[in-house]
């Protein structure tokens, strides 16, 4: 008999470790079909949570954290990109781009949850931004990918425009960041483990058959 496992992802859409994380995650879980059967929850994170409506150039924004050192969401990386390219993942941000805020993209994600397509909207969401790129943060833009995952485009516009949870969302965050997460994906089993940041899917197989052995 599998056993069960409740698997909570903490994340940012605008995070190409969390992409990346996914994807490992994904694969673990299949390689593991039959001793593993998960539960996956997504839970929001913001890592850009003040940015102004219009967004921030990805540049601009990563010199202001970490000084004129280089760092890029794509090329911090050959080897970030590399690992993208290894799970099937394409990664296009790039320092010319945009960081949006993903606020009520984790609205949308809450409500997704309750209509069961939170996991298909997560990765579209993910294929959006990090791949070509969309502005998350533009309520057309997000009533197109919820209705491309078979999501009601009508409800996910009044969603969107009532500011249905708002007060869900940052009582969310409040709670994963009071329990220690700081950083990004944050992958948190059945309450006890934590696995942090894009691990490859075997470091994950290897968990998700050691936790499932001492159960």
């Amino acid at each position: 008999m599998a056993t069960r496992l409740k698997i909570d992802f903490v994340s940012d859409i605008a995070c190409p470790f969390c992409a990346i994380g996914l994807r490992g995650l994904e694969r673990a879980l299949a390689n593991t079909a039959g001793i593993v059967e998960a539960e996956l929850v997504f839970h929001p994170f913001e890592i850009n949570p003040d940015l102004p409506p219009e967004g921030q150039n990805v540049g601009e924004n990563l010199r202001e954290k970490y000084g004129d050192t280089p760092h890029s969401p794509s090329d911090e990386s050959p080897t970030l990109r590399e690992r993208a390219t290894e799970v099937g993942f394409d990664l296009a941000l790039s320092n010319d781009g945009r960081f949006y805020n993903s606020f009520d993209a984790h609205r949308l994600l809450h409500w997704a949850k309750l209509q069961g397509k939170q996991h298909d909207l997560k990765k579209a969401l993910f294929a959006a931004y990090l791949t070509h790129t969309r502005d998350i943060s533009d309520h057309d833009v997000l009533v197109e990918i919820a209705g491309n995952v078979g999501l009601d485009a009508a409800e996910a516009a009044d969603v969107l425009q009532s500011g249905r949870f708002s007060r869900y969302v940052r009582m969310s965050e409040e709670i994963w960041m009071s329990r220690g997460v700081t950083a990004v994906p944050a992958i948190v089993i059945n309450d006890a483990y934590l696995i942090s940041g894009g691990q490859p899917a075997e470091v994950f197989e290897h968990i998700l058959r050691e936790i499932a052995a001492r159960q």
